[in-house]
């Protein structure tokens, strides 16, 4: 099974440590054959290669405003990593080469699907909680010890496949605790306990619950998937509700309508990005602290709680981000820091590794534009919430730019954030409100330096007072 998107800005990455291309210089090495991505390193399930990012859409990413190559290689760079990551399953399942397997039935249906539909195939396949279920079957397929993998879920993918590609089709399936969830489509009731057998008649002849879908049309509001989130005991910042009632899915509705409402009006690139960019929204549990989260597994998904219409496009633009440099990251090599936390992030308490805090200042800058824009329209405490924000990006991004673990990539990277939160200067906040967010931020970098002695010399307080 292949990827049929267009990649304009895929070519070679041989080096995946520092190369881009110069937009107005031929490349003078030869082309190099296209790579199947369907075929990956068996050595390297999540290896990516045949991409290459120019420099200008490495600015026009890093400056976090859309544009339609950035969002063209983020999508491009999400389906071949999937397309890896299932072709690595496939290898690794017991028997899935043989003739007659379960997971081979599953795979072939699969392919027929794609043949009378590929776009619904690829919707199935690229769903955001089938990449939670891949790497987690992935994992248990390599480990010597633990819980068996889920294999019959391969199942469920192509029997969702089929019946959205409109074919007849016989497969027998094993529910779990009584429900048999069918990604992107929603779950089925068996009347009786054991394997259910079923064809393309059997999502209307069985007790079904459709997945809700959020007004736009585009997005799920998925709170059936048991790959929404991972698995339980896997490591995890944040937990999944459990089904919501009727009443609680009309309150997402109202709040993602308002959300949406308010992007479109203040940023209406940044409303048709989150439209491409992201296919479904997981609710939290009650009582989450975190407003959202966005989980590399599941790319496309948001992770967020109910919140008011404002706080929701906030959270949108801000997780989206996330997602963006991710995906960046599965191509490209920013910097070679270790996971050691050990860096003053502004909008944080506890100290934060180099990635972790190139990811808030990245998705930071993002809000710190969105709310510039929500003034200029007027919005009731906009400018504070820029000049808040803008402070605290501005005095990240000094310690981000001197760090020697840069790559040469993530030096154009992070100079051309510093110049995107230059340009804000453009349209500054009526008043003193920058200058007071900036004195406001300085007094928190001091007090972060006195609870955290042994970690002030990795503090850059320069860009706190300069901004």
């Amino acid at each position: 099974m292949t990827d049929r998107t267009d990649r304009t800005d895929r070519t070679d990455r041989t080096d995946r440590t520092d190369r881009t291309e110069h937009p107005d210089r031929p490349d003078r090495t030869a082309p190099p054959e296209r790579p199947d991505p369907a075929r990956p390193d068996p050595a390297r399930p999540d290896t990516l290669t045949g991409f290459s990012v120019t420099h200008h859409t490495l600015r026009a990413l890093a400056s976090t405003e859309p544009s339609a190559e950035g969002t063209r290689l983020v999508r491009d760079v999400r389906r071949s990593k999937r397309l890896v990551l299932l072709r690595a399953v496939l290898d690794a399942a017991p028997g899935a080469q043989r003739c007659g397997g379960e997971t081979a039935e599953h795979w072939a249906l699969l392919e027929e699907a794609e043949r009378h539909d590929p776009d619904a195939v690829r919707d199935v396949l690229h769903y955001p909680a089938t990449g939670v279920w891949a790497e987690e079957t992935l994992r248990r397929l390599h480990a010597p010890y633990g819980p068996a993998p889920d294999l019959g879920h391969l199942g469920a993918l192509a029997v969702a496949a089929a019946l959205r590609a409109g074919i007849g089709f016989k497969a027998t399936l094993r529910p779990v605790h009584g429900r048999l969830v069918l990604p992107t489509l929603g779950l089925l009731r068996p009347p009786r306990p054991g394997p259910l057998a079923l064809d393309e008649r059997s999502w209307d002849a069985l007790d079904a619950l459709p997945l809700h879908g959020l007004p736009d049309g585009r997005t799920a509001l998925d709170d059936l998937d048991p790959y929404r989130a991972p698995a339980p005991g896997r490591p995890a910042p944040v937990r999944p509700a459990r089904r919501l009632t009727p009443k609680g899915h009309k309150r997402w509705d109202t709040q993602w309508s308002g959300a949406l409402t308010l992007l479109e009006r203040y940023d209406t690139a940044r409303a048709e990005e989150i439209g491409r960019l992201l296919r479904s929204v997981v609710p939290l549990a009650g009582g989450s602290r975190s407003s959202g989260a966005t989980l590399p597994a599941a790319a496309g998904s948001l992770l967020a709680r109910a919140q008011a219409p404002p706080a929701l496009a906030a959270t949108l633009v801000h997780e989206v981000q996330h997602g963006k440099l991710a995906a960046l990251a599965d191509i490209l090599t920013l910097h070679t820091a270790d996971r050691t936390p050990k860096y003053w992030a502004p909008w944080r308490t506890d100290p934060r590794p180099l990635e972790g805090l190139l990811q808030g200042a990245y998705a930071h800058l993002a809000l710190a534009g969105y709310w510039q824009r929500a003034a200029l329209y007027g919005a009731r405490g906009a400018w504070a919430q820029h000049a808040r924000i803008r402070a605290q990006v501005a005095a990240a991004l000094p310690t981000l730019r001197s760090r020697p673990e840069l790559t040469s990539a993530g030096r154009e990277f992070t100079d051309a954030m510093a110049a995107a939160e230059r340009a804000m200067d453009e349209l500054p906040p009526p008043g003193d409100q920058y200058t007071t967010a900036r004195r406001t931020l300085e007094r928190e970098r001091r007090a972060w330096c006195a609870a955290h002695p042994e970690l002030a010399t990795f503090v850059e307080g320069r860009g706190a007072a300069e901004g």
